[in-house]
């Protein structure tokens, strides 16, 4: 999986600070959009871990910074939740324009309440989800509260919220009692998910409970135990971003991945030299793989390279083998690590006596084990790790039949 920076223009001309992560094939079944929590940004560890947890489920996922928070220009008193609702419907237009339009869209907190306000005018939104948000927008104005009279009296103040300075100024107070958030719930036709924790001691669990009142079916609930209002723990986060991926499969149309035909061999690979740069598709009968060259080399880094294939394919019988030869003789062998290196070294460097100095292809195999044993039974694990069938496949000569089809 990757990571593309986006510069993302907002109705005022606003450059919102964008990332937008893949799947690990590239290729997104469907996209989403992240809103988050108030006063955050889009590089807050549970947004990234919920946006990437998304794209195992084959979603492309844009997290943004909202106006004035993040790396997003503007001012923090321009942040007001009708902005965010703005900023959101900039987005979707912004990836309906250069990608596809996104069909989902989850917001954590505050984020999670512009997004029911923005799915609500969005037709290409099919569903929403919101974590740990208040049932009212007006809810955080408790944050800033102690600087509403300053505002009254100068026009403006500087309030701390979350330990950060912020100013604020009338228009930013005022715009938060604009939005009837209930009425937009109740009157929302979209499926929705409701994540709250009963443990949340920013919005209680109370907000939950109203959403879920206020919303039509199809709607759902999944609890959050134990974490808090951030999900600072990344089990919370990952764990939501695979409850959201998984629940919203049931109200979108299923998509076909496109399998290779492999014509009866163990497997194929296709590059498409007109769409890709390096990345090269594997498809074997059962499962799909990635390949790809470094950035160094030219590539885009969008999976392992064909060494580390190479590499990884010793690893593992190497692995596996160690695994059925402790099985049979029941040694109390309980992990092993098995490091690979791949390089070209001169048999100089090998100490190697040849008839003429030649560099070799290197392959450094290291082993770790696990488990209560003696160093007889190590050294002969170390034995048996050079017998598995690849590592005597390597090791012999290999004829290769290349034929057109």
């Amino acid at each position: 999986m990757k990571s593309t920076k986006l510069k993302i223009e907002n109705k005022n001309g606003q450059a919102l600070q964008a990332h937008l992560e893949l799947p690990a094939n590239q290729k997104p079944n469907y996209y989403a959009i992240f809103a988050h929590c108030f006063t955050c940004s889009s590089t807050l560890s549970a947004v990234k871990n919920i946006s990437r947890a998304l794209t195992s489920h084959g979603f492309g996922v844009l997290r943004f910074d909202f106006t004035g928070l993040g790396k997003s220009e503007g001012e923090f008193a321009e942040s007001h939740f009708s902005a965010n609702v703005d900023d959101l419907i900039a987005v979707s237009n912004y990836m309906q324009l250069h990608y596809k339009a996104p069909s989902l869209l989850v917001g954590h907190s505050l984020g999670g309440a512009a997004v029911i306000a923005a799915g609500a005018q969005l037709e290409n939104i099919k569903a929403i989800a919101t974590i740990g948000a208040p049932s009212s927008v007006d809810h955080v104005t408790h944050l800033f509260s102690h600087g509403i009279n300053e505002v009254k009296e100068k026009g403006e103040a500087l309030v701390n919220i979350g330990g950060r300075p912020f100013t604020i100024n009338k228009d930013f107070i005022e715009n938060f009692s604009k939005t009837d958030l209930p009425t937009i719930v109740k009157n929302l036709r979209k499926p929705i998910l409701v994540m709250h924790s009963p443990t949340d001691t920013i919005v209680g669990i109370k907000n939950a409970e109203e959403i879920y009142h206020n919303a039509h079916h199809p709607k759902s609930f999944i609890t959050l135990d134990g974490a808090d209002h951030l999900l600072t723990n990344s089990k919370d986060s990952v764990y939501a971003g695979n409850m959201i991926g998984t629940w919203v499969q049931r109200y979108f149309e299923p998509v076909e991945n496109e399998m290779l035909e492999t014509k009866g061999e163990q497997l194929v690979g296709h590059l498409n030299l007109l769409e890709d740069n390096f990345t090269t598709t594997i498809q074997t009968k059962n499962h799909n793989l990635i390949a790809d060259e470094p950035i160094a080399a030219g590539g885009d880094d969008f999976g392992p390279s064909p060494y580390d294939f190479l590499s990884a394919g010793l690893a593992a019988c190497t692995a596996m083998t160690l695994k059925m030869y402790a099985q049979r003789k029941k040694w109390d062998l309980q992990e092993v690590f098995v490091y690979i290196t791949y390089s070209k070294k001169h048999s100089d460097d090998l100490r190697m006596e040849v008839d003429k100095p030649t560099r070799f292809d290197h392959l450094q195999k290291k082993l770790k084990f696990v488990g209560n044993l003696d160093d007889k039974q190590k050294q002969r694990l170390k034995e048996i790790a050079s017998k598995c069938p690849v590592h005597r496949t390597l090791q012999s000569e290999v004829l290769i039949d290349t034929e057109l089809v």
